[in-house]
């Protein structure tokens, strides 16, 4: 058997839009359009304007010869900004519609949640529901009967089963929805933004199904706006950009362009010679986020430190400088300000060349998400001048997974905050002196 589970070639589909408009004009109207219609188009072919079915009838390509395979028991993130033709791409895959040119093969059974909720009926209740949706997935009767319970355990709805649907909210629609499908023990499953909607608890037990159903042999194709979920799940990702497939790799790399691409900035900027930021005893030459191995950072593992490294070149000598980076999360919240703490530093009047300064982030400090670096440089002595203050020069994306081993652990929801550091944790009995002193490996008080 093939070890391909999905097949994608030259995929293309084409919409039209415009088109002829119903209207409710009288008879005297209609007579009037159709004496003066050639004149109409008479005046707009001498204008080079589009004339009869052209003018009604536009075309444009959600989806651009796109290819690809995917293995069986890959967990496969799709991702690309609105318009790029993902939930495009999980329809024609799904059966929905049909391609205009190319086409996908599928290997195995598919199982679909490409909207929350199609297929439930509010005047019925979530038992009949769940029968209802298992049926319109293809489950059997036999089928879904065997797994209800484990349905709607998962769903976390076993007070309101027989409770019409109406009266559900969208979180209990959705967790019903996603269990249906779920557990349809499919060899393909194509998700799209089921993360969308509901509680961090109920979010940690949708990836853990879905990377079990990996686990087990089986395909997930995944789409979400939801960057963290993306990178925790997949290991593989590809890019879609107004219908085209432009990146595929690993989820690190492609969410990383993802993010910077869309924002103009990377992990390096350099500057050429004549354009520099400078206020003439310094000139700014590159700024750069390296990873522990030298690589440029531009998607980096919560776990590994990194390096902002500032290059530039001192013009004039004989000053003491003070290079500065701060970072921004993409909240645009200040996280932090760096300065070289080091005392012969301050005290050390620079000759002429190029230098690098180079700072480290220790890992497990940064939360998960796009991070700016700005870059500031000072002159101290013999006078105090600003020479060059440049914003999000460079950026780099943080990648928590679900690996254990993080400051996350095990735990799969919303962990907010700028910085997530790895604590050190214990718990006992109501705590003595002696026994908080051993906690910090000295004495209190």
């Amino acid at each position: 058997m093939s070890d391909v589970a999905v097949r994608v070639e030259g995929l293309t589909k084409e919409y039209h839009i415009g088109g002829l408009q119903t209207n409710t004009d009288s008879l005297r109207e209609e007579i009037i359009k159709v004496v003066s219609a050639p004149a109409r188009r008479l005046g707009k072919l001498l204008k080079g304007q589009a004339t009869g079915a052209a003018e009604l009838d536009e075309s444009f390509l959600a989806l651009d010869g796109v290819s690809f395979e995917v293995k069986r028991g890959e967990l496969v993130g799709i991702i690309g900004r609105n318009g790029a033709g993902k939930s495009t791409l999980l329809k024609i895959l799904s059966r929905i519609t049909e391609p205009t040119r190319g086409g996908g093969i599928i290997n195995g059974r598919v199982g679909s949640l490409l909207e929350v909720g199609t297929g439930f009926h509010p005047e019925l209740t979530g038992r009949e529901n769940v029968f209802l949706n298992g049926a319109i997935l293809g489950m059997s009767r036999a089928e879904v009967t065997r797994k209800f319970d484990e349905i709607v355990a998962f769903a976390e709805v076993e007070k309101f089963i027989d409770t019409p649907t109406k009266h559900y909210s969208s979180g209990m629609t959705m967790r019903l929805a996603f269990a249906v499908a779920a557990h349809l023990d499919p060899e393909v499953m194509i998700v799209d933004e089921v993360l969308a909607v509901g509680d961090a608890n109920f979010q940690k037990k949708c990836l853990n199904k879905m990377e079990d159903i990996g686990g087990e042999g089986r395909t997930v194709l995944f789409v979400s706006h939801n960057m963290p979920a993306v990178t925790r799940m997949c290991e593989r990702c590809i890019l879609l950009q107004s219908g085209r497939l432009i990146a595929d790799g690993s989820a690190q790399e492609i969410v990383g362009k993802y993010l910077t691409d869309g924002l103009g900035t990377k992990s390096e900027r350099e500057w050429p010679e004549e354009n520099r930021p400078g206020g003439g005893v310094v000139e700014l030459c590159a700024v750069r986020v390296r990873m522990a191995d030298g690589s440029l950072g531009d998607a980096v593992d919560i776990r590994q430190p990194i390096a902002i490294e500032i290059e530039y070149q001192v013009v004039k000598a004989g000053y003491t400088l003070l290079p500065t980076f701060g970072l921004l999360n993409e909240e645009g919240i200040n996280v932090c300000v760096a300065v070289d703490q080091d005392e012969d530093w301050w005290h050390t009047k620079r000759d002429e060349g190029r230098y690098i300064s180079r700072a480290i982030i220790p890992g497990n400090l940064l939360s998960e998400g796009l991070f700016f670096v700005n870059t500031t440089m000072h002159c101290l002595s013999p006078i105090k001048t600003l020479e060059y203050h440049q914003r999000e020069v460079v950026a780099f994306q943080v990648i928590d997974s679900l690996t254990g081993d993080s400051a996350r652990g095990p735990w799969a929801g919303d962990l907010p905050g700028a910085i997530r550091p790895k604590l050190a944790w214990t718990t006992q009995a109501p705590l003595q002196a002696e026994t908080v002193k051993a906690a910090f490996g000295q004495g209190v008080g």
